[in-house]
């Protein structure tokens, strides 16, 4: 299956870190899955901007991680892949053998090391991930979080954001296993706000 086209990419502030997990958090820089999908990552810089925030490379001591045209293609088509693999998973159904390769194949490269800061000098060490190639390391450490989460108790507890407009996975950790929106500050409001404006529209009739 292709990966879905494109439309111009939000503003550089618009990465949602909502999924609960690092693979669902980068399968959410595609949204909008069902409409008119948005490509969050659409340059290297994109690509590198997301590593950072996502916590999966600090960049203190080795400097920006640099990406290359080659990495986000591998990038975007390993995104894909995951997002297909968690879909299929979701509603049993079997996969694409294809997609299976792919992330394997990400997930067998070497992924970031935990590492002190140096000098570690005070009570508490500071905690930095390193790899000799952030970028690739990057979304091995993404494709292996997929691999344990596709195969792992908590495949259950993935949803769907019910905004048919939007198309965020997540991991629900409601105590009663209830949620229904991606994020209550995005789909929950706007479907709060629907529900009150159908409801006074109702009581006017």
């Amino acid at each position: 299956m292709p990966a879905a086209s494109a439309s111009a990419p939000e503003p550089a502030t618009a990465f949602p870190f909502i999924g609960g997990r690092p693979a669902l958090n980068f399968v959410a820089t595609l949204g909008k899955r069902h409409t008119t999908p948005l490509e969050r990552l659409p340059d290297p810089a994109a690509l590198a901007r997301w590593i950072t925030e996502a916590g999966l490379h600090t960049g203190a001591d080795d400097g920006p991680v640099r990406i290359g045209e080659a990495d986000l293609g591998h990038a975007r088509t390993l995104r894909e892949a995951v997002y297909r693999l968690v879909r299929a998973a979701m509603l049993e159904e079997a996969p694409d053998p294809d997609d299976v390769t792919r992330v394997n194949e990400a997930a067998a490269l070497p992924d970031l090391a935990p590492q002190f800061a140096e000098p570690y000098a005070g009570p508490r060490p500071v905690l930095r991930w390193t790899a000799a190639r952030p970028g690739p390391a990057a979304l091995a450490t993404v494709a292996r979080d997929a691999v344990l989460l596709i195969g792992g108790p908590l495949l259950g507890r993935v949803k769907e954001c019910e905004n048919p407009t939007c198309s965020l996975l997540f991991l629900d950790d409601s105590q009663a296993r209830r949620r229904r929106w991606c994020s209550m500050d995005r789909c929950g409001n706007l479907a709060k706000v629907a529900g009150y404006r159908s409801r006074g529209r109702a009581a006017t009739r």
